[in-house]
């Protein structure tokens, strides 16, 4: 009874492990999206330093440093007179307290950005972005 028992579990393990494999469907392997670009910015009591200043559009962290001595509002908008912004609609990084760090994920597109913070009383500093950077599809250790 034992040995029947077993050999009928077996048969049915190979039918369900063969019906499982191959297939008859195509599979589209789509592109990945650029990999995500850090874009490192100062905001000082002066004014607004980022690096790098010029990237190719796709997705971006910036990582934000509030070195001045009062809370700032980071904010990206379009320049004024250009209808071409960086980003689809104007972002900011809500207060960040004085010695304080922010970060923001979004995607950028072609156009240029005015990078300042809000009450205006530190020189702002331009972001320009390119055409979409190449996918990171034949690129190795990537999520």
């Amino acid at each position: 009874m034992r040995t029947q028992m077993v050999g009928a579990l077996s048969a049915t393990v190979l039918v369900l492990a063969a019906a499982g494999c191959g297939g008859t469907g195509g599979y589209e392997n789509a592109a990945r999206p650029p990999a995500v670009l850090t874009i490192s910015i100062d905001v000082t009591g002066n004014g607004v330093a980022l690096s790098p200043s010029h990237i190719g559009a796709g997705p971006a962290v910036l990582l934000i440093v509030n070195e001045s001595g009062r809370s700032r509002n980071l904010t990206l908008t379009a320049p004024s007179g250009s209808g071409r912004s960086c980003v689809a609609d104007d972002a900011s990084s809500g207060p960040i307290n004085p010695q304080g760090t922010a970060r923001m994920q979004l995607p950028l597109v072609e156009g240029t950005c005015v990078v300042g913070v809000s009450d205006g009383t530190a020189a702002p500093a331009r972001l320009a972005v390119g055409p979409e950077r190449q996918s990171s599809q034949q690129d190795l250790l990537q999520p």
